[in-house]
């Protein structure tokens, strides 16, 4: 290998990986922030945040990826430029593709692992993900009692304690509603001391109180009359309440593996297939009665009358149709007919019994599955377009650091961001094919990366401030040079 490309290999590899860490690491942030009320009070242990942000992290790299691939690269062609590295490079007979022929090989590489990653790897996560998630969502609030206020985390059951010892764990001035009875009965329990704590198996509600009453309301089909009350006092009272959702239970990860994040690219194309054929299926299965029966029931040339139907073929209306005389026919004859087939229309618009739920369904797992489909081909070839973006953008403006690359980068970034999200959505509704709404933003960016390319190998000034100053000021003075010498005077001032 050559020593100018172990170089400019050694200046590249350090910032793609601290950008790529950098973004993942943003792109976590807004991932917890949005799951931190499911998180929060559970008292989930550590090992399962973790796992849950280990599988999250496998599906930020395909939005990671590309953006850590084009701040690296305006980096390092930027640093090159702005200390003369390029330029050396350049008059020693280099042309640009050549010098980012070791970048080019690397970028490849990266783009056909993100393929495997996103085929392979991405789903198994996205499963186990959707799994946690789900268990966690399902998981009540974890037990803790708050001085003064009311812990709602058991269902029909309000609990409130005035104070709670933080060392013993004591109760005072515990005050327990109970709407558990099927029949509407409710029990009210005040005592002055107790303690509440879950059994260790998560399973039930151990409650120890002392001191206290317990008031039970009895209703009836008149409750708003004739309702009772009854009054027990215990000097110690001790139950044991069955309880579900406080324990962390796994669930079943093939549950998930319908949804098309969780499938490669061979179960997706088998899915697509067949939502193809529920599709069409549900389609002629919601048309053809209409067609049969009501539309082109009486049109002997589209369907032909069955053999089993008997048709009167001496009627004066029915030969007319056959013979294509209609307008020879009486006014009442004439009425008659736009009498039938006006009822024959409200028919069949009433008789329509298209499956809507079931084939919008259908539609909608049909397009999210096509979608998917091209992501896993279109993000390669995003990664890729986005360095044929980088590097022109670096050699052009010639400025490193994390300034002047961030700034373009993210713009860039918004810009591919928002177009990859309008044609997905687009696609999502059947408005656009999932060809055109999943590759439309390589499309766009596919010309401007070129362009841009061709710009740096003619050493363009296409950012350069100082260029575009010298032109404003090149074509104003043309520009005085035209008008009278009174006028010249005063913009000369």
């Amino acid at each position: 290998m050559k020593t100018i490309y172990k170089l400019i290999l050694k200046s590249y590899l350090g910032p793609m990986f601290m950008t790529f860490f950098i973004v993942v690491f943003i792109l976590m942030m807004n991932f917890v922030w949005r799951y931190i009320d499911d998180l929060v009070g559970k008292g989930l242990d550590a090992a399962i945040i973790i796992e849950l942000i280990m599988y999250a992290t496998v599906n930020m790299i395909q939005m990671g990826l590309p953006l850590a691939v084009l701040l690296a690269t305006i980096m390092t062609m930027g640093n090159l430029g702005e200390n003369y590295e390029l330029l050396a490079m350049k008059s020693a007979g280099m042309s640009l593709m050549q010098i980012v022929r070791p970048l080019i090989v690397v970028v490849g590489i990266i783009s056909v692992g993100s393929f495997f990653i996103i085929n392979n790897l991405a789903p198994y996560s996205n499963r186990k993900m959707f799994s946690i998630i789900h268990d966690i969502q399902n998981q009540n609030q974890a037990l803790e009692f708050q001085d003064g206020l009311f812990f709602n985390g058991i269902d029909n059951m309000s609990i409130r304690v005035e104070h709670q010892n933080p060392e013993t764990k004591l109760l005072t001035d515990v005050l327990i509603y109970d709407n558990r009875a099927n029949n509407g009965d409710m029990t009210t329990t005040i005592a002055d001391s107790g303690y509440i704590r879950l059994s260790d198996d998560k399973r039930y509600l151990l409650v120890t109180l002392f001191n206290g009453s317990t008031y039970e309301q009895t209703r009836n089909s008149q409750w708003y009359t004739k309702s009772t009350m009854r009054r027990h006092h215990f000097d110690r009272q001790e139950g044991k309440i069955p309880m579900t959702g406080f324990d962390f239970e796994r669930s079943d990860e093939n549950m998930f593996s319908g949804s098309s994040q969780t499938q490669n690219i061979n179960e997706l194309q088998t899915a697509i297939d067949s939502l193809d054929m529920v599709v069409n299926k549900a389609t002629s299965e919601a048309y053809n009665p209409l067609l049969r029966g009501n539309i082109f029931v009486k049109d002997p040339d589209a369907i032909a009358p069955p053999d089993t139907i008997e048709v009167d073929r001496t009627h004066k209306i029915y030969q007319a149709y056959l013979v294509d005389s209609i307008p020879h026919l009486s006014t009442r004859n004439k009425q008659k007919i736009w009498s039938n087939a006006r009822q024959s229309a409200i028919s069949a618009r009433n008789n329509f019994t298209f499956d809507e739920s079931t084939s919008k369904e259908a539609l909608n797992q049909l397009y999210r599955s096509k979608n998917e489909w091209h992501r896993k081909l279109a993000l390669p070839v995003s990664i890729f377009i986005f360095f044929l973006v980088g590097a022109p953008l670096g050699a052009i403006i010639r400025k490193g650091g994390l300034g002047m690359p961030i700034v373009i980068s993210v713009i860039f970034f918004v810009i591919y961001y928002i177009i990859s999200v309008s044609g997905e959505k687009l696609a999502k509704e059947g408005t656009w094919d999932s060809l055109l709404g999943m590759w439309i933003s390589s499309i766009i960016l596919l010309p401007v990366a070129i362009y841009l390319t061709h710009k740096a190998t003619n050493d363009s000034a296409l950012l350069d401030i100082d260029w575009y100053i010298g032109r404003y000021k090149h074509y104003k003075e043309l520009l005085i040079a035209k008008l009278p010498h009174k006028w010249q005077q005063k913009l000369s001032k």
